[in-house]
């Protein structure tokens, strides 16, 4: 036992001696007749030492079982939500199995020797262009006439089009990247530029499989994952290194985790790729090393170099700012240096892989997101327009774009290497329709080689899957147009051929694109079956408990009991050991679990469908069947899930109408109003109620607080950030303007008015119980004041590092006292903070002092004791709050403090309306974390992730603490309401309060099933809608993120609330005793 909790337990114990020795005098003075008072009163005062010692050794005996079974209890307890956690992640791992499109990758390579016009049905190419100079080698062209011997790749990440084209308006991002258009005018046969639409999802890593495979990502690619793992399918540096040639790479070092071992090692630069606050480093060794190869040219065959500084220019301020008009601009002259050491052998390509939305962040498919550009450059001067409107570069990415694989035949047919198996892509127009774009005969060389491979693909994918290919009797399938096309080309109208095979190459494109969206509807229904029932389970725990966890509040029956206990007139046998519902629960879902992996793996194998992870689906369904069957009879169970009261309507209203809204994309678009009039509903309809309550003070109070309860809200409502979908009738406020992603100055006062503010608010909250003691002024007044300073400070310092405040500081001076400033402060709340939990004592002070009415009797007054409980554990929310207003932008840090301040006022609220035996405690605190999810500047689309909060307080990416800060910040708002939802049950409770584990356990019942049911809802309406055309813009994100979230709020429901409860009930029980 700590020192400090040791002290405050001698001190306890010693006022109750004092206590009882007086209450002892006086009932042996009442007991004995005048004249042998002062005789009785003496041998009062002299109790038998050994019944003293008699009694503490029973004493502690008793406390030692009392603590022994609690613990016992918790361990069951915290097991039956590792239960329900596998539970939730079977159900959204399957439904995202089934859900998530899939791509088989196939093995198959392309050869040089083998043309797929070879094995394709046609006549060969000789019809078209006939025998060239070392045709069929990598010397003269694999497939066609080779054009170039080299390539300079130069890949600008991030470069929308509008940034390289002539607008006028203005804005940072326009007019500060000529070069290229303006080439592409001048000198139309040297140069072209297009738009550049990538598929979604518009991820870097995601773009670089599809610039170099020429196949559609997918969001699950079989044999490969969002992680960066090797591209083992046939791409461009593939067939590079296949035909000794050498590969350089400078930059962006995801090309060295999805190619590993392809490039010339002495002389390739790979940098850091994810620290988006460096605009410099990287951009800065790119140029520093390409200019020396490219006096190197007999090193190198394909040079790629991959800058990030418009990339991180955009996600650190958003594109309308000064430093994205500097990026450009060094872009600007360093394509054109570049271009000024191309020769006529080689082909310098400018491209950017994806666009950015207006603050500058990217992941989703809005037009802004997908519009790159692409710009090819050589003195040669081979390229040509078929058409003279074409001369002149498109105004906006509408017009003439080009798909973004459309660049893998390109160059394969340029560098006079074959076209990579799985490509879906076609010839780019401009590089093969000559200087006078009337090459038609070359174009439909190009064109018919490519479809022959694209159809030798599809022939491929078609056998792997065990699929009929479409008759070519089916007229539009692409069957019946690659017949029609090759039938045109003995008529020797080029024009017709190459028109006929594009056509050809557009229609497959589209069949795969089907081919791909093709649902694995067992899966999804399994996981949605397991989701369900997990909620079902998880509801009729919670109405079970509402009977179990009920007991008799009774300070003199407690007392009575517990002497009878000392006295060992209860025998030790009949103490509990531990709660037999969660052990029973626990038993049953493992016992039950076995059956379903031994059935999954025995139908795996009696089937030889080899899907033995279907044992894990099995195993939830039979294990979720076992426990339910545990927990009472169904008829029972079914009607106690019926609301009985107001509140529990209310609640169960309020969640169900959540959930069916999300069949909805308007209303998913605008999710965060409706949950403001859930807020405001609640706040009105209590204070209604608290005109009830007989008290005229707390009647007085519960109407102040619920009145505040709703204003909070309504300020922090003033926090937006608006999605595209919201568009013009949302403002954003979250950053200076809605296209920065920056805080403006006016922004940064809101945390020094936290630190300001905040303690004394919380210190309030804690005076009328007289629970601003012990730990607590010191802690609140001072450490936890720090921290909020510190954090306010970290944001001044960030601001003048951005804007460069004070240029002649020595180069990351600012950024360094940042990171340490934020190092400081996370230490401050989670190493300080959670010894100072773990060891610190109730915040009470004991006082004894003697009784006015009889001065021989001790009195003794314990400050704080009604509320022991709750002031402790508020500590450990406390800590959280710092380390997630850090994380968070100024705004943000404001809507977490007011948060905060929203839960206090929602416990007092439920205290003084008597609803703790309710479940819309829970359910507010979860509408809470979500109203707030939107409040600290974030949406449920992958684009508002905050992924510099990774480098606040850290200079680079290091796991799991990058991961874990970019987690922290997204999920702030449901993270802080799942560390405070003990509250709803310690908040002023006496150390003498029996079944709190219980009732903490039941409200966290509450609380999942409400996050539980909105991620099945997304689910079952994701799984509905799922040809809907907003699927992948509205439906498929809001699933993600509840699935997410509820993985979130089980993991620290589980780790941090639950664990709480334990080290706080520990603490309370060490100093006062064990009340169960």
């Amino acid at each position: 036992m700590p020192a400090a909790r040791r002290t405050l337990k001698a001190q306890w114990d010693a006022a109750k001696r004092k206590k009882e020795a007086a209450e002892n005098n006086d009932n042996a003075t009442k007991k004995q007749p005048e004249q042998q008072q002062p005789a009785a009163a003496a041998a009062a005062a002299a109790p038998d030492s050994d019944e003293i010692k008699l009694r503490e050794l029973r004493r502690a005996a008793l406390e030692g079982r009392r603590k022994k079974a609690y613990q016992s209890r918790w361990l069951w307890t915290a097991g039956f939500w590792v239960w329900m956690l596998a539970v939730h992640l079977v159900g959204i791992g399957y439904f995202t199995s089934g859900f998530l499109l899939t791509r088989l990758q196939l093995e198959d390579k392309s050869l040089c020797e083998v043309p797929p016009t070879a094995t394709a049905g046609g006549e060969g190419d000789k019809d078209i262009l006939g025998a060239w100079s070392g045709k069929g080698t990598v010397e003269g062209g694999c497939w066609h006439p080779k054009t170039f011997e080299r390539a300079v790749v130069v890949l600008i990440d991030a470069l929308r089009y509008d940034f390289t084209v002539p607008v006028g308006d203005g804005a940072a991002f326009h007019d500060a990247f000529p070069f290229m258009y303006e080439t592409a005018v001048r000198a139309p046969t040297q140069a072209f530029l297009r738009p550049f639409i990538a598929d979604p999802p518009t991820s870097t890593l995601q773009r670089l499989k599809g610039l170099t495979t020429g196949t559609l990502p997918t969001f699950i690619d079989v044999g490969s994952s969002f992680s960066g793992t090797a591209i083992e399918e046939d791409n461009l540096l593939m067939q590079m290194k296949e035909a000794g040639k050498r590969v350089v790479h400078l930059g962006d070092d995801t090309w060295e985790s999805l190619f590993p071992g392809y490039f010339e090692g002495n002389l390739s630069r790979p940098y850091d790729s994810f620290n988006v606050w460096d605009l410099h480093t990287v951009d800065n060794g790119v140029i520093e090393h390409i200019f020396p190869l490219m006096e190197k040219k007999d090193q190198w065959d394909l040079l790629i170099g991959h800058l990030l500084g418009v990339d991180h220019a955009g996600h650190r301020y958003g594109p309308d700012h000064p430093e994205m008009t500097k990026k450009l601009r060094q872009m600007d002259s360093f394509v054109r240096d570049l271009a000024a050491k191309i020769d006529d052998k080689t082909v310098l390509i400018v491209m950017g892989d994806h666009g950015m939305d207006s603050k500058g962040d990217h992941g989703g498919e809005s037009d802004d997101e997908v519009q790159a550009a692409l710009w090819m450059y050589s003195p040669k001067g081979i390229f040509g327009r078929t058409k003279p409107e074409h001369a002149t570069p498109p105004a906006t990415a509408d017009i003439r774009p080009v798909n973004q694989i459309d660049l893998v035949p390109t160059v394969a047919l340029m560098l006079g290497i074959p076209i990579p198996f799985n490509n879906l892509g076609r010839p780019i127009e401009e590089a093969f329709a000559g200087p006078r774009g009337n090459s038609w005969s070359n174009l439909a060389a190009a064109e018919r080689v490519t479809a022959a491979g694209i159809k030798r693909y599809q022939a491929s994918y078609y056998a792997a899957r065990g699929m009929a290919e479409e008759s070519a009797s089916t007229p539009g399938s692409p069957a019946e147009l690659w017949n029609k096309a090759e039938g045109l080309v003995s008529q020797g109208n080029w024009e017709a051929v190459y028109s006929a095979f594009a056509e050809y190459q557009r229609v497959n494109l589209a069949r795969c694109k089907s081919l791909w969206a093709q649902f694995n509807i067992k899966n999804m229904l399994l996981g949605i079956a397991v989701m369900g029932f997990g909620v079902l389970t998880l509801l009729v725990y919670v109405s079970k408990g509402a009977e179990d966890d009920e007991a008799v509040d009774d300070p003199e029956l407690d007392d009575a009991e517990k002497s009878l206990e000392i006295m060992g007139v209860i025998p030790d046998s009949e103490l509990p050991v531990a709660d037999v519902l969660e052990r029973k629960l626990v038993a049953a879902a493992f016992l039950g679990a076995v059956p379903g992996l031994i059935g999954g793996a025995l139908h795996a194998y009696l089937k030889g469908t080899n899907d033995y992870y279907r044992g894990a689906a099995m195993a939830a369904l039979t294990s979720i069947a076992t426990v339910s069957v545990s927990l009472y009879e169904v008829k029972e169970t079914l009607l106690t899930l019926l609301p009985s009261t107001l509140w529990g309507w209310m609640a169960a209203v309020f969640t169900l109408s959540q959930s069916i809204g999300f069949a909805s994309n308007s209303y998913t678009i605008w999710e965060d109003s409706i949950l403001m009039f859930f807020i405001t509903t609640f706040g009105f309809v209590t204070a209604l109620s608290a005109l009830r309550i007989q008290s005229l003070p707390d009647r007085y109070m519960a109407i102040y607080h619920s009145v505040l309860f709703v204003v909070l809200g309504r300020l922090a409502s003033s926090s937006k950030l608006c999605r595209e979908e919201q568009m013009p009738y949302c403002t954003s406020t979250y950053y200076a303007s809605s296209t920065s992603s920056t805080s403006a100055l006016w922004q940064l006062a809101i945390p020094f008015a936290v630190s300001l503010i905040l303690p004394t608010i919380i210190k309030a909250y804690l005076q009328p119980t007289r629970s601003y003691e012990g730990l607590a002024p010191a802690w609140i007044g001072y450490v936890f004041r720090t921290g909020l300073f510190m954090s306010a400070l970290y944001w001044v310092l960030d601001a003048a590092d951005n804007g460069n405040w004070i240029p002649n500081l020595p180069e990351k001076t600012l950024k360094n006292l940042s990171v340490y400033n934020a190092q400081m402060v996370l230490g401050l709340a989670f190493v300080a903070g959670t010894t100072a939990f773990m060891w610190a004592p109730p915040c009470v002070s004991i006082v004894t002092s003697a009784s006015k009415a009889t001065p021989t009797r001790a009195q003794v007054a314990i400050l704080g004791y009604g509320n022991a409980h709750g002031a402790r554990y508020l500590l450990l929310p406390l800590n959280f709050l710092v380390s997630l207003i850090l994380l968070s932008k100024p705004m943000g840090g404001g809507a977490l403090a007011l948060l905060f301040w929203q839960i206090l006022s929602l416990v007092e609220i439920i205290d003084l309306n008597a609803l703790s035996s309710t479940p819309i405690g829970p359910v507010m605190l979860a509408i809470l974390g979500s109203f707030h999810f939107f409040k600290t500047g974030h949406q449920a689309v992958l684009s508002t992730i905050q992924w510099d909060s990774a480098f606040i307080p850290l200079f680079t990416v290091r796991y799991p603490w990058s991961p874990l800060a970019v987690a922290l910040n997204t999920f702030a708002g449901q993270i802080l309401a799942t560390v405070c939802l003990p509250l709803l049950v310690l908040w002023k409770s006496s150390p003498k309060q029996k079944g709190l584990l219980g009732e903490v356990s039941k409200k966290l019942g509450v609380f999942v099933s409400y996050f539980a049911v909105e991620s099945l809802a997304t689910m079952a309406w994701a799984g509905h809608l799922r040809r809907h055309l907003m699927l992948y813009r509205v439906f498929m994100p809001r699933f993600a993120t509840a699935a997410v979230v509820l993985v979130v709020v089980d993991l620290v429901g589980l780790g941090v609330g639950l664990a709480g409860v334990r080290v706080n009930t520990v603490a309370i029980g060490e100093v006062f005793g064990w009340a169960e």
